[in-house]
């Protein structure tokens, strides 16, 4: 006895409508298959993935992924512990670098937690892309406390409108948070805001011994430092 089914507006035999449904589901496996593959090609390139609020990633806790030590002649070895990425001090400088094109360049905020565990002078010279110029943070500078922009129509960090003091204990963890709006340049160390800059007709620059952090990097100045929970999403202007 054949039977005839009526499937998708066409008779159909049990075994035609077997063969079709086989093909579908084999189909199917083969798309999700595909979707694991590209997240798993995307994992292992390092291209950070965002979070439901939109945060990604940049320090996966275990290894250095994108980042790698930055070209300072007399750089301090990169090693991670204890979960956190572990800057020795440098003869002067020390530090890693972004070693792709930056997440984003305007429109972002980026946010990572630092501490000093050795030296006197800054801990986390984070520099950072202000559209196609570079920026520095300055945390922890000259002697210690000193925190600002470096550099702003030429002037570093110790002598423009940003600079700031903030005491900084050894040993302790602080949450550095940098917000790059077209319009604005927002820096906080831990819930204090250190920095509110309006950015038009401002020009943006660099000193020029942090040149191997660019496009994006963490350095130190005769000082060791530890770094961890590094992240970055894009906001809107």
């Amino acid at each position: 006895m054949l039977i005839i089914l009526q499937v998708g507006g066409r008779k159909s035999t049990i075994s035609n409508y077997l063969e079709d449904h086989t093909a579908m589901k084999r189909a199917f496996f083969v798309l999700i298959v595909t979707m694991a593959a590209s997240v798993t090609s995307l994992a292992l390139a390092g291209v950070p993935q965002a979070d439901t609020n939109g945060w990604q990633s940049l320090f996966d806790g275990k290894t250095l992924g994108k980042w790698k030590p930055s070209s300072f002649i007399g750089c301090g070895k990169i090693d991670i512990k204890d979960s956190a990425i572990a800057i020795t001090t440098g003869s002067p400088m020390s530090g890693i670098t972004w070693s792709n094109e930056p997440p984003a360049r305007m429109d972002y905020e980026l946010q990572l937690e630092a501490r000093r565990t050795e030296g006197h002078d800054f801990f986390c010279g984070l520099t950072f892309p202000v559209g196609t110029n570079p920026c520095t943070l300055i945390v922890g500078g000259w002697g210690g406390n000193l925190t600002g922009l470096s550099s702003i129509n030429g002037y570093d960090a110790s002598e423009n409108e940003t600079t700031s003091t903030f005491e900084y204990e050894s040993n302790r963890w602080y949450k550095i948070t940098l917000k790059v709006t077209k319009g604005r340049i927002e820096a906080w160390i831990n819930d204090q805001q250190v920095v509110n800059l309006e950015t038009e007709d401002k020009k943006f620059s660099i000193r020029w011994e942090v040149e191997p952090s660019v496009p994006l990097g963490i350095s130190t100045w005769r000082t060791s430092s530890a770094i961890r929970n590094i992240r970055i999403r894009q906001t809107g202007s």
